[in-house]
């Protein structure tokens, strides 16, 4: 990057310029940007909170329009990036489209092209080569992805110790558990954590973000903070002080289901034992009864999060644990996350944060109800006014609070 650029990027970003240099220089801020895109994306510390959102087909539907429509949804609600998760239809072809479609930085899980190959060829993930697993991760950063989960921390020995039965849901990392299965059946180590250094070639080969998979991460509130997830997260702190060494920018993907008693020691610890690399949450969700609502429950678990120093939230849809999301699912999905980044970036004094809600409760306290439509996060929500003037809402009509209150200070 030049030195506009990083200049540019700091003054949107609220920090100095010596901050975002020094914060790049150690991975504790990545920068990614779409090859497509004008501009660069960062994330880490002191930025602000940033969004992603997963989009991708199924084996049960893989329709592109249906995709792109997602993709729209979210880049209107104001996600920051763009995962492609894509598992049925033609994956690089998807993977194109979507490309080609947006400008924000996009994501990818090569395993995941990898094992829809393997099993198509012999409808057997067991029987995957790992060299399957290798030209799946450079054809995608080829392609232009901007990062790539690789679920590196998933080792033989931890697989081996879920065998034991101690957890209530081994693993519910889609990456995870096509990891564990092919090394069980092949007896052989994670290709990924036995040469990890190979993976750093590609990324610095092609300017590639690594996001450490967190394939362990706990699915149910009775395994949150047990040995695997912790077992995982050192072996991650170890390859990101390799990548850091590499000059490869690393994220660290963080737990799935934590109470909320203990996400603030989780986000101390995950970002103590990484140095400090951006730190990647899905979630983290609060509880598990919440089928439908558990965009609500990720949003929760991820303002906690952020105030305790996580950078970068992966949205949760209301159909998250019950169906692939529709549009409108993501388009709820990214604004329950942006909700919760806003809140955090008001705890870490962001100007334009505070700006924003003291002009929208400016334009509360005058009942301009144009003013506060324009500044809601989504002013779909506003109902249409059958009078342009109205100087109270249906709620307390002639009662209104606000109203009665301008008498205080009136002289």
């Amino acid at each position: 990057m030049t030195k506009k650029e990083l200049t540019a990027l700091a003054k949107s970003e609220e920090i100095s310029l010596s901050d975002l240099e020094n914060g790049i220089k150690t991975n504790r801020i990545v920068v990614v940007k779409n090859p497509h895109g004008k501009k660069p994306l960062a994330i880490g510390e002191g930025c602000f909170v940033k969004i992603n959102a997963n989009i991708g087909t199924s084996p049960h539907q893989a329709d592109i329009k249906n995709e792109l429509s997602k993709l729209k949804k979210a880049e209107e609600a104001g996600a920051h990036t763009i995962m492609d998760l894509s598992t049925g239809g033609n994956l690089k072809e998807i993977r194109r489209q979507i490309l080609r479609a947006t400008d924000l930085p996009l994501g990818s899980v090569p395993l995941y092209s990898a094992a829809v190959e393997v099993t198509e060829r012999y409808n057997d993930i067991r029987k995957m080569n790992p060299e399957t697993l290798w030209e799946k991760i450079e054809e995608e950063a080829a392609g232009g992805v901007s990062f790539v989960t690789v679920h590196t921390g998933v080792s033989e020995k931890i697989v081996r110790g879920l065998q034991e039965g101690k957890r209530l849901i081994n693993i519910v990392s889609r990456g995870g558990s096509i990891l564990a299965c092919w090394m069980l059946a092949n007896k052989k180590e994670n290709p990924l954590l036995a040469d990890f250094n190979r993976l750093l070639k590609l990324a610095q080969k092609y300017k590639l973000c690594l996001s450490l998979g967190d394939g362990l991460r706990p699915g149910a509130i009775a395994d949150s903070t047990d040995r695997f997830q912790l077992e995982e997260l050192f072996t991650l702190g170890r390859q990101a002080e390799e990548a850091r060494k590499a000059g490869v920018p690393v994220i660290i993907e963080g737990p799935g289901h934590i109470p909320l008693h203990q996400i603030e020691m989780n986000v101390k610890l995950a970002k103590t034992v990484c140095g400090g690399a951006p730190l990647y949450l899905l979630g983290p969700l609060v509880t598990d009864i919440a089928a439908g609502y558990d965009h609500i429950v990720a949003a929760i678990g991820g303002a906690i999060a952020g105030m305790a120093g996580a950078d970068f939230l992966c949205y949760v849809t209301p159909a998250e644990h019950l169906s692939l999301p529709s549009p409108e699912d993501v388009k709820e999905g990214v604004y329950a996350s942006r909700i919760a980044a806003h809140a955090v970036d008001l705890c870490r004094g962001k100007k334009s944060a505070w700006r924003q809600d003291y002009l929208l409760s400016s334009a509360r306290k005058n009942r301009n109800w144009p003013e506060q439509k324009r500044l809601a996060l989504n002013p779909d929500k506003f109902p249409e006014r059958k009078i342009k003037e109205e100087d109270y809402c249906s709620m307390c009509g002639d009662f209104c609070a606000l109203r009665f209150s301008e008498s205080i200070s009136k002289k």
